[in-house]
């Protein structure tokens, strides 16, 4: 069983900065992409950044140019930099890690999702 443990969050005022760190139970090249979601109160989760096994990187449009994901292959750790935090940053952010798994010899396969328990970051107006 795949553990996520997500750290880093706390209460900033607006215009300040954070780092969220997630930390895997195995080894994090072993996933096809690892990422950030958050929940809000009363509101749905919802995707805020993305890395994928090669690099690549996708972001919500309203974090765009301000939070940052990054990897460390070695630390087995994902982080996510987040500057100018905003009010309607708050919310609870989680760490997410999926693969396609084959299950068989035919080469069929399953997706599986992993996700932390969550940090809370809240941002002061």
């Amino acid at each position: 069983q795949v553990q996520l443990a997500e750290s880093g969050g706390g209460l900033v005022p607006a215009g300040g900065s954070l780092r969220l760190s997630c930390v895997a139970s195995r080894r994090i090249v072993s996933f096809d992409a690892m990422g950030y979601y958050r929940q809000a109160p009363g509101k749905q989760r919802e995707f805020v950044a993305e890395i994928a096994s090669g690099g690549t990187t996708d972001y919500a449009s309203s974090v765009k140019g301000r939070f940052t994901i990054s990897r460390d292959n070695a630390e087995n750790t994902v982080y996510l930099q987040m500057n100018s935090l905003r009010p309607d940053d708050t919310a609870v952010y989680y760490c997410k890690a999926e693969s396609d798994v084959v299950v068989n010899v035919e080469g069929a396969k399953v997706h599986r999702e992993y996700w932390g328990r969550g940090t809370q970051v809240t941002v002061s107006s």
